[in-house]
């Protein structure tokens, strides 16, 4: 997506949500020109001149469009607030607002979505709004506006007004991307960190972070830490810290050092002492639901102001892990009323009597995640934390507590959270399917996991070109999948070896007339556009295979080409009663020229005991759900695609045999594919179809689609007994030894790749 969005600094009122939503998206360039008298997008060849049109061009391809409800209406207000004057019209608008984002960060959803420009933008435009936000009545409305306006898009796109308005860039263009690097960073002393809570399998989404965790730390050439957030007793297993770091391993990233929250229990139990000494943390007992209630009203609580004594002494009792202490939690005393309620006195230690998977029986209390990372993060050496923009309304908080501990400074890098379309990334959801055995496990190609998605065969090499595309973004990241899948076909088409296969109920016997009187073998290229591919080995004889739908297409005596052999005339063909091709004849015509034949068919040797071709079961998946986006309050169950694997019985030429697992070809006219091994059951060898980034192959099959080959047939593993999968169950596909010397791991059955051990401790 690229294109130029032309405005003029006079216009009235001023279209400050279009303006700031074209810098948010990325790669649209603003100009500024005083003569026109409306906003002008020009974008992929068209020219938009309506506001509505161009708010829903810029982002239906920025990713900001929403198809929910609530953001409709709001983009209805934005129409009426510029103008609004009527003093009571006005204070209803806030008071709206201000209900609306009480509890809530965004307008809509959990992102920026264009509701919040455009409604943003419609208030700034006004300025009796901003005046009387002024006034202090309206917290949350005025935290939303200030968070919106301190972003780097919005100061980028007020810059640009200014600057228009000062005369100075009556033409200037303001680039909407921002450079790739890291604030303050200097060369050899970048430290990053990723750190997984080991509680599940990495999905996509985790691969983002990780990804750019490491190119940053490369980048500078400085360190990665790999620490796992294990404060958590209730949710964690050393299993799950084997499978993390073999998700990374498949991902190439490496850390230069693998620690653990648990590392530090110690340190963070006396700097929790420290806080509550220097009246910076509390000990509470107030019960969940009144808690909750306190702080969304700005209450504060009774115990606020108890002596440090009697904190020490709770505290004492919840470390006991006593009857007494299991009703207290530790909080810190940043704000009672602060209107971004994540400052409201957060709970920073609370009690958990399950043993921890590396501490044992030690601790009775943890750290939560608040509290525990920026003190970690200080302490291992981190200088930028790298983490989604989700999290950006507790940044003042994680500053406050290194600043309340007296701690060396972290810098925040956040960046957008990543979404596709059809696609669930909620480990609860994923568990559903799991143990449900609508999948195979946790590496199934249909699941957004590290596992699924390299088992499907998207490449390292995409994955890290797709995560550095998407960079600094601060977009709500809704995806189509077919930029990631093209990315990952402009990397592995030029190494994909190319073999053949035709389908086992298509395939039509062809007599050549003219062909060798006993099986010939020529070796050739396996690509060959690309000669260190290296050599295959093709049978010719004079009874070929050919696909039912090539056969249906030949004309009476029509010149077809035969790939890598020469050209054929078809003399005749033979049809059964429902109009299918038995068999057909051809006679070779060497001599032809290929460029003057329409058709250019594969085909394979009819199977011989000395050259036999190799049975195999090509599958395709579709979509495990039929709704591009599930909101809120959706139940899953309504929206499970009732079939989402599709196999197909086809023979291949023998040259398959070489392959190891994981490898990646082309069958050529048919698409790229991963070998996936062979089936235990009847030991075919099994081809799952990489999607090419094309529309129409990316497309659901839901609703009548028939997949590859037609044959749907729905994946069954585990469904007569769903407990033979579980969260804690290791994958089919890679072998790991464990980190943790001889404690006790999971048995795996390697399905794709083998690992050697990654860290050893």
């Amino acid at each position: 997506m690229s294109g130029t969005l032309t405005l003029s600094s006079k216009l009235s009122p001023f279209p400050y949500g279009i303006l700031t939503i074209a810098t948010y998206v990325g790669n649209i360039e603003v100009a500024y020109d005083e003569a026109i008298t409306k906003p002008v997008l020009e974008i992929n060849g068209s020219k938009i001149e309506t506001e509505d049109d161009i708010v829903h061009a810029l982002s239906t391809a920025g990713g900001l469009a929403e198809d929910s409800a609530n953001a409709a209406s709001f983009l209805a207000l934005s129409k009426t607030l510029p103008t609004a004057s009527a003093l009571p019209d006005i204070m209803a608008a806030l008071e709206s607002l201000d209900n609306h984002l009480a509890w809530r960060t965004y307008l809509v959803g959990h992102d920026i979505t264009a509701a919040d420009w455009v409604v943003w933008g419609a208030m700034k435009a006004n300025n009796k709004f901003m005046g009387l936000l002024k006034n202090g009545r309206h917290p949350h409305v005025l935290r939303w506006t200030n968070h919106l306006e301190s972003l780097d898009s919005a100061q980028a796109a007020l810059a640009s007004l200014v600057a228009a308005k000062a005369n100075k860039a009556r033409s200037t263009k303001v680039a909407a991307s921002f450079a790739l690097g890291l604030e303050g960073a200097e060369m050899g002393k970048v430290v990053t960190r990723f750190p997984p809570e080991p509680s599940g399998y990495l999905h996509i989404g985790h691969a983002k972070a990780a990804m750019l965790n490491q190119y940053f730390a490369k980048m500078y050439q400085g360190k990665l830490i790999v620490r796992f957030d294990d404060t958590n007793p209730s949710k964690e297993r050393t299993e799950f810290e084997e499978t993390i770091l073999q998700d990374l391993e498949l991902l190439d990233i490496r850390g230069d050092v693998v620690t653990h929250t648990s590392d530090y229990f110690d340190q963070l139990y006396d700097l929790a002492i420290k806080m509550i000494e220097t009246g910076k943390a509390y000990t509470d007992n107030t019960e969940r639901e009144q808690m909750q209630h306190e702080r969304r009203e700005g209450i504060a609580s009774a115990h606020r102001d108890d002596s440090v004594e009697d904190n020490l002494k709770h505290f004492a009792e919840m470390k006991s892990g006593s009857e007494e202490g299991l009703k207290w939690c530790l909080r810190a005393k940043l704000s009672v009323d602060d209107p971004n309620k994540a400052m409201r006195d957060p709970v920073i230690y609370r009690c958990n009597t399950l043993p921890h998977h590396r501490t044992g029986d030690k601790w009775k209390i943890y750290p939560t995640y608040d509290f525990a990372c920026p003190v970690v993060d200080s302490l291992e050496g981190v200088t930028h934390a790298l983490r989604t923009n989700e999290y950006r309304d507790r940044n003042p908080q994680y500053w406050w507590m290194i600043d309340a501990l007296g701690l060396r400074k972290v810098k925040i890098w956040d960046f957008s959270r990543l979404n596709f379309i059809y696609t669930l990334l909620s480990k609860r959801k994923l568990h559903q399917f799991v143990n449900n055995g609508q999948v195979r496990g946790w590496d199934d190609p249909r699941f957004p996991t590290v596992r699924g998605i390299r088992r499907r065969g998207l490449t390292v090499e995409a994955l890290r070109q797709f995560m550095l595309l998407q960079g600094p973004s601060q977009a709500v990241v809704s995806l189509e999948w077919d930029s990631i899948w093209a990315l990952n076909k402009k990397v592995i088409d030029p190494i994909a070896p190319r073999h053949w296969a035709v389908g086992e109920d298509k395939k039509v016997l062809v007599t050549i007339k003219g062909g060798p009187t006993s099986p010939e073998v020529k070796a050739l290229p396996k690509h060959k556009k690309n000669p260190d591919v290296g050599e295959k080995q093709t049978v010719y004889t004079s009874n070929i295979l050919v696909e039912q739908e090539d056969a249906q297409s030949f004309e009476d005596q029509e010149e077809i080409t035969l790939m890598d052999w020469g050209n054929a005339f078809v003399r005749s063909k033979t049809t059964n009663s429902s109009g299918q091709v038995t068999s057909i004849e051809m006679e070779l015509h060497l001599e032809g020229d290929f460029k003057k034949t329409k058709k250019k068919i594969t085909w394979l040797a009819q199977s011989t005991s000395t050259h036999p071709l190799i049975p195999v079961t090509l599958l395709d998946y579709d979509y495990l759900i039929t709704k591009k986006k599930l909101e809120e309050n959706d139940n899953v169950e309504d929206y499970i695609t009732p079939v989402t694997e599709f196999r197909e019985s086809a023979v291949a030429d023998a040259n398959v045999k070489e392959l190891k697992k994981g490898d990646i070809i082309q069958f050529e006219r048919k698409g790229y594919y991963i070998y996936d091994g062979e089936n235990k059951e009847d030991g075919k060898m099994e081809f799952i179809r990489i999607p090419d980034g094309k529309a129409a192959n990316l497309a659901s099959k839901a609703g009548g689609g028939s997949g590859v080959g037609g044959s749907a047939q729905p994946a069954t593993a585990a469904k007569d007994d769903p407990a033979k999968i579980d969260s804690a169950s290791a994958t089919k596909m890679y072998k790991l030894e464990t980190v943790y010397g001889e404690q006790t791991k999971p048995e795996v059955d390697t399905k794709m790749y083998k690992i050697d051990s990654v860290y050893k401790v």
